[in-house]
């Protein structure tokens, strides 16, 4: 009887929905990009070591694709940086709301995880072990939120009638999981090339490279959106970098235009990196960005192809605030980690203790600090009809979380984007747990968060879809 009068209730709700909706609008697109990279000097992100930037191999940008369907505007931003903290976030939506009209919570930043980007201050206790406080890490963080500000400002003054279409690629060349089961029966992380104890890889990766294709009405390329599951940190060094989609965008405007955005963000590969431990070929620097970024731009080329044109509107919206708990951190914990960064800042005449007791001593300090506190993360959720959604996602997501929800998602495609709107770092599957190792050792929610996320996404995606059904049915 319960279920029968909740199912009533929403479907009154849905109807009454349908009964308040204008009439759908056209669609229209902006994109623009905006260079965002920082003054040489500024501390690099990416590594548990301070490095200052000396130069600028290719910089690093904010591209901006905005989405106006009349009654709802959003945006999506990806950014050439290692990760989105909440005060950019937060500061950026009301600097976007205020300038432009769009509703903050319709506003999705998503890193790309560029591990040749500036190191993030207002961020965590980590960062400024490593630079956050330096004077130019500071001023370009006061100033970074304004950058986005403008490059939604301008896809705004931009916005002209435009047609979508998607298609979707694989690509099973590029990313490997990088957790394996080792023939002493434990969970070994980046094992090295060609090591003789690796059994097997530990989990999936996601091969998927999604497409959104923007043009405006005559046909013309406006922007592309792309999407694959595989960490960027390649280049390594002391020059900025945008990594491989610096080479992925180079190349399909070489096909399309340098008028069209590419906006990349990176699937769920909290878990998945670029090394082909199989393999003995040396896989760092610009020449290996190159190289994956090429494989990338091919696999879209290829994807503009099979294009098929979606019905975009109407455009729908989604934010759920979820509340992740925290892993259990003991008095001795504490004490423990706050000796061990002792030693780590400052080690005199001995040695720096091992890395993942580092790791851990980072994880165990940003943890007391919440003083019980869960963290509160964002889950969003972007849909164009019935045919597109877009899943944000605050981490560093295992893969196999991203492929449940892509597998349990009603839309015909859905893209999902880690490392949005503020992130907590590594976000394992449970069964991750248990296995330990460097991401789960670093991971600042307890087991079980992931899966809260999965639920989330999928609540959200239903809701989306189900009202889009609901207004079809009420326009025949």
């Amino acid at each position: 009887m319960q279920t029968s009068v909740h199912s009533s209730v929403w479907g009154l709700v849905m109807l009454l929905s349908v009964a308040a909706m204008p009439a759908r609008a056209e669609l229209k697109v902006g994109a623009a990009a905006v260079d965002i990279t920082p003054q040489i000097g500024t501390p690099m992100a990416g590594y548990y070591n301070l490095r200052a930037s000396e130069g600028v191999h290719d910089p690093l940008h904010a591209k901006v694709i905005v989405l106006d369907a009349g009654v709802q505007r959003a945006a999506l931003i990806g950014l050439d940086l290692i990760s989105t903290t909440q005060w950019m976030t937060d500061e950026s939506r009301r600097l976007i709301e205020e300038q432009t009209g769009i509703p903050g919570d319709h506003v999705m930043l998503t890193a790309t995880h560029a591990h040749t980007g500036p190191i993030l201050s207002k961020s965590s206790r980590r960062y400024d072990v490593f630079g956050a406080t330096n004077d130019l890490a500071v001023q370009y963080m006061s100033r970074l939120p304004d950058k986005i500000a403008e490059g939604v400002r301008t896809a705004v003054e931009r916005l002209e009638p435009a047609t979508v279409s998607t298609a979707s690629g694989v690509e099973e060349q590029l990313a490997f999981n990088r957790r394996f089961f080792m023939t002493d029966g434990s969970v070994g992380w980046n094992p090295g090339k060609l090591n003789p104890r690796i059994v097997r890889e530990a989990g999936p990766v996601d091969p998927e490279v999604p497409v959104v294709y923007f043009a405006d009405a005559d046909g013309n390329p406006l922007a592309t959106y792309v999407n694959y599951a595989m960490h960027l940190d390649t280049v390594g060094g002391t020059q900025f970098s945008a990594d491989a989609p610096a080479t992925l965008a180079g190349l399909l405007a070489a096909v399309k235009g340098d008028s069209m955005v590419t906006l990349f963000t990176p699937g769920c590969c909290g878990d998945v990196n670029h090394v082909n431990v199989r393999s003995s070929l040396p896989q760092k620097g610009p020449e290996e960005a190159a190289r994956i970024g090429t494989h990338l731009a091919a696999n879209v080329l290829r994807s503009y192809e099979r294009l098929e044109p979606v019905a975009s509107t109407p455009l729908r919206i989604r934010r759920e605030v979820v509340e992740l708990p925290l892993p259990e951190v003991s008095d001795a914990d504490f004490a423990a980690a706050e000796e061990t960064l002792r030693r780590f800042k400052d080690p005199g005449e001995g040695r720096r203790p091992p890395f993942r007791e580092v790791v851990n001593a980072f994880k165990v300090v940003d943890v007391v600090e919440r003083e019980g506190r869960p963290f509160e993360v964002e889950v969003q959720t972007i849909a164009l009809g019935d045919s597109i959604a877009w899943v944000s996602l605050p981490g560093e997501i295992f893969t196999e979380l991203g492929i449940t929800i892509k597998q349990g998602s009603p839309f015909d495609r859905t893209i999902v984007a880690e490392l949005s709107n503020g992130s907590i770092g590594y976000i394992p599957n449970r069964e991750a747990y248990p296995q330990g190792e460097y991401e789960v050792i670093s991971a600042r929610c307890a087991a079980g968060s992931g899966e809260i996320l999965v639920d989330t996404a999928l609540d959200s995606l239903r809701e989306l879809y189900a009202e889009h059904a609901a207004q079809i049915a009420a326009e025949k």
